[in-house]
């Protein structure tokens, strides 16, 4: 029989003074309830209580064990409300692995999410290659790449596009790229350890394009790219919302934009679905609606005017990328580095 469940049946006869008063409080038959004690003092080896046909009392060794049992059926039932509260409401710690480009999207989730859930501290681990989250103990990870365990689970809170981009200099010194083709002819900084190799891949009304690409800048740091890009030491692919600001103020130039439509999921992964605490649940949910609410980030080319100067350069484009919380203050989305597709 189950040890927790006959000491609350025995602590429930000495609280009741007997084994027929304890079954009817316990919902359970008398037979039952003296099986539970009978059970305990077999396994222990002792006699817990003296039986008479009117009553029962507890021996010298009963009265012991009675008094440690109070104490352990105590703390069980703290450890459970303890655990059902962290169940309904945000607390605690919570283990988010990320990608290292990934934190400067996240930020003013983060920041809201504190503000909303003071009960909650945030352990914000980045690693280059999705890790094991039940084995490393993470709670949640945030990633663009795909999840090879099917056991994980896996849902979008955002879209995002890529980024062919350069600094006006560089532009204007070297052309602007009409169409995918043309990057033959310019510096391309390449990110390392892209699943793509020296190849940018492309969708438009050609249709998919890959395109060798070749540069003088080979980086495993996707802040490297982008310095380097703003720097008008050539083009970069990045994600868009990791160029956000620079392109919001002119330090990169978009190019090649309608050979850029497809769309890339970011996704939320966590180890179970049933039972996903609060803290978890309340993140992943503030998350999408975010970014459902602020849309710009993830298109930041979207309806700019494409003007040019006479010397080819197009100008920079004017966008109103202010993301506004829920607490009604507004912040621009704050971009951390550039990337090349698997950087995530």
């Amino acid at each position: 029989m189950d040890r927790m469940t006959s000491m609350a049946t025995f602590v429930k006869v000495v609280e009741s003074g007997g084994f027929s008063a304890a079954a009817r409080a316990l919902g359970i038959s008398p037979s039952m309830a003296t099986a539970h004690i009978q059970s305990l003092e077999e396994r222990l080896g002792v006699r817990l209580l003296n039986r008479s046909t009117r009553k029962v009392s507890l021996t010298e060794v009963g009265h012991a064990y009675y008094e440690r049992c109070l104490q352990i059926l105590a703390e069980a039932d703290d450890a459970d409300q303890i655990a059902q509260a962290l169940q309904s409401t945000p607390r605690g710690t919570l283990r988010l692995n990320t990608s290292v480009a990934i934190p400067p999207f996240l930020a003013p989730v983060i920041a809201e999410f504190s503000a909303l859930y003071p009960d909650v501290s945030i352990d914000l681990t980045m690693t280059d290659r999705m890790i094991d989250l039940v084995e490393d103990a993470f709670d949640l990870a945030v990633r663009n790449m795909s999840v090879p365990d099917s056991s994980l689970i896996t849902r979008r809170v955002a879209s995002y596009r890529f980024v062919v981009c350069g600094a006006p200099e560089y532009l204007a010194k070297h052309g602007t790229p009409r169409e995918p083709a043309d990057l033959a002819n310019h510096n391309c900084l390449i990110y390392s350890r892209s699943a793509w190799g020296n190849e940018w891949r492309f969708a438009g009304p050609d249709g998919e394009q890959s395109i060798p690409v070749t540069g003088n800048l080979h980086a495993n740091s996707d802040n490297a790219l982008r310095l380097a890009a703003v720097h008008g030491q050539g083009i970069a692919m990045a994600p868009s919302f990791l160029v956000v600001d620079e392109i919001r103020s002119g330090r990169l130039i978009p190019v090649l934009t309608e050979f850029l439509q497809g769309q890339y999921a970011i996704n939320a992964i966590y180890p179970h679905r049933h039972h996903l605490s609060a803290k978890v649940r309340s993140f992943i949910d503030l998350m999408a609606k975010h970014f459902q609410e602020n849309p710009a980030w993830a298109d930041p080319c979207r309806g700019m005017a494409k003007k040019a100067h006479g010397d080819g350069a197009p100008t920079a484009p004017t966008l109103d990328l202010t993301a506004t919380s829920r607490a009604g203050c507004s912040s621009s989305l704050s971009v951390g580095c550039g990337s090349c597709p698997a950087s995530l």
